[in-house]
């Protein structure tokens, strides 16, 4: 059963992340700290103020993990593909291009939650998918 976690509480890192444009464009991309330990191609649960959605992590020039898409769905976020959610929610919320957001790890590896700075917000935790399971679905990636 998933548990309900606020992001203020004590199991909940929280870190500021920019929130940068990518080239010229106003589309939005958030840069993610190295520590993480994601890589590019990993797929995981994003939280946008609260609101759960799926994002692939991609590499910039520097070769910094980042997020530039986020989608409804596992398959459309591997796939780039539907509604950038993403772009949306840095559109309708306070959070600027070239400004920052908050960055929570719920579950590290698995799920995270952007949110904007001074807000809180309660995210749905669930538990990370059996190992087993994983590795099928990164065979069938491959």
């Amino acid at each position: 059963m998933p548990d309900r976690v606020p992001s203020d509480h004590d199991t909940v890192e929280t870190r500021r992340v920019a929130v940068e444009s990518v080239g010229r464009t106003d589309r939005p991309r958030v840069v993610l700290p190295a520590d993480l330990g994601l890589a590019e191609g990993d797929t995981v649960r994003l939280a946008l103020d609260g609101d759960t959605y799926h994002a692939a992590v991609g590499e910039n020039f520097d070769g910094e993990p980042i997020l530039s898409h986020v989608a409804d769905n596992r398959r459309l976020a591997r796939e780039g593909d539907g509604p950038n959610r993403l772009a949306e929610w840095v559109a309708s919320s306070e959070v600027t291009l070239g400004g920052s957001a908050h960055l929570d790890v719920i579950t590290a590896g698995e799920e995270y939650g952007l949110r904007t700075p001074g807000k809180r917000v309660v995210y749905t935790a669930t538990d990370g998918p059996d190992s087993s399971l994983s590795d099928i679905a990164r065979n069938l990636d491959n």
